[in-house]
């Protein structure tokens, strides 16, 4: 487990493995339109962050982070006891970009590409993410995003290419506007239940 706030370099050291693929969980939002922590709520008696991480393992095994911050002490108690790599990003406030920013920044040194996906799309599958991953050629241009609802987003692989730009974000933009960038390639796989994430009680109930 790492925890950016105890961790000297703020970077995780892996191992220089081909089409080396990282999951990445964000889950450090602060739920002000849902009214409480809903990355502890629970869908079928599991937490939604607990959800995204069992998701994320099944496709990437122990390459899996998770970064938090909004109520972070117990969103990690909802977590799985061995859940990978933890990064608490103290930032939080700031938006989502922080998030993918700490992230990009920890594994920089041996990622080959970040599988960005958002603890409370709970409709998405390993399935899904391993069509992804599978889409990618492993080329540095190459951005493979979901395609839902005629757009394009999360879940999503950006190369070591993107890590530069990924590493500047702030604010809550994200990461979108790489998929415009004339230096990338943009290839999708639909997957419509990814269209469906929970921001209140009411998109819980629904599901």
């Amino acid at each position: 487990m790492v925890i950016s706030s105890l961790y000297s370099s703020g970077q995780i050291q892996m191992p220089d493995l081909p089409h080396n693929v990282f999951a990445v969980v964000l889950a450090a939002g602060s739920s002000s339109r849902f009214g409480a922590t809903k990355q502890r709520v629970t869908l079928n008696d599991v937490p939604l962050v607990r959800r995204a991480l069992d998701t994320a393992a099944r496709a990437c095994n122990d390459r899996v982070i998770t970064v938090i911050g909004h109520d972070w002490s117990s969103v990690l108690g909802a977590m799985n006891a061995d859940s990978g790599f933890v990064i608490v990003n103290e930032d939080y406030r700031q938006g989502l970009g922080s998030s993918i920013a700490a992230a990009a920044r920890a594994c920089r040194p041996g990622a080959d590409a970040l599988l960005l996906l958002l603890a409370d799309q709970a409709l998405v599958t390993a399935d899904h993410l391993l069509a992804l991953i599978n889409r990618w050629s492993g080329s540095d241009n190459e951005i493979v995003a979901t395609a839902y609802d005629d757009t394009q987003g999360p879940p999503a692989l950006f190369p070591r290419a993107t890590f530069d730009d990924l590493c500047q974000l702030s604010g809550d933009t994200g990461a979108r506007d790489l998929f415009r960038d004339e230096r990338f390639q943009l290839k999708t796989v639909r997957f419509e239940p990814a269209a469906i994430d929970i921001d209140t009680p009411a998109d819980l109930a629904r599901i």
